[in-house]
């Protein structure tokens, strides 16, 4: 995975480390396809989507960028204006011998409201452009290549909802981990079937975000989902 993946120095950018892919690695993008059975089906050269620089910098900001803007802030504390009370001047003004006071719900009073206090509206999300996004996405897959964790399909049909018959796609794949298995178009079936699995996620080309690629371990995908992949983050 991308933090074992040997760290250099990118001449490009001041203190970003990537993960250049050697000759050897781009040339070697020929990937076997299986069916359903686990049989052998023919191979599969990987576009250049899969064999791009792994820019690591943008993985870890594109970890937080997500992250960041999934938080909800649910903590709400009272201003002085949300106190119940204080409407009446506490003292008058002159003659006390003690500091001017207007209000007891202050914020320097017991009860009073808060300064600066959390609330919902706070947002914790960071920018990060679109383009960068793009990049992070990028490097990942091509990590999943190196790291010979994609496992692709011919084709993959169901005749009925049946999660046995997912289950045994994988044990035919050999497939020993978690699993992200990337759909090309929608299949109801195949939807239903996969929910139940615990350590299995359904996703579609379009809603690949950086976070399962991260927290899933294998990519499993047909042959023409790379192609959409391709398609879309090779513009």
């Amino acid at each position: 995975m991308l933090s074992k993946v040997k760290q250099k120095r990118n001449p490009d950018s001041i203190g970003a480390k990537s993960r250049y892919p050697t000759e050897k690695e781009r040339s070697g993008k020929k990937v076997t396809v299986y069916n359903m059975k686990g049989e052998k089906k023919g191979t599969m050269i990987l576009p250049d989507v899969f064999s791009q620089e792994i820019k690591l910098h943008l993985v870890h900001k594109a970890v937080l960028w997500q992250l960041k803007k999934s938080k909800v802030s649910t903590a709400h504390t009272k201003t002085r204006s949300e106190r119940r009370g204080g409407g009446r001047k506490p003292w008058r003004q002159k003659g006390t011998g003690r500091a001017r006071a207007g209000s007891l719900r202050s914020p320097i009073f017991r009860k009073g409201g808060v300064v600066f206090g959390p609330t919902p509206k706070k947002r914790f999300a960071i920018k990060m452009p679109k383009k960068e996004r793009k990049l992070a996405t990028i490097s990942v897959l091509s990590d999943k290549a190196l790291e010979k964790k994609i496992i692709i399909l011919d084709k993959l049909k169901l005749t009925q909802i049946k999660t046995k018959k997912i289950e045994q796609i994988l044990s035919k794949l050999k497939i020993l981990g978690t699993v992200l298995l990337v759909l090309d178009k929608k299949d109801e079936k195949i939807k239903k079937s996969a929910k139940n699995i615990p350590y299995l996620k359904l996703a579609s080309v379009s809603s690949i975000n950086i976070l399962d690629l991260m927290n899933f371990e294998y990519l499993l995908i047909t042959k023409e989902g790379i192609l959409k992949i391709a398609e879309v983050f090779g513009r």
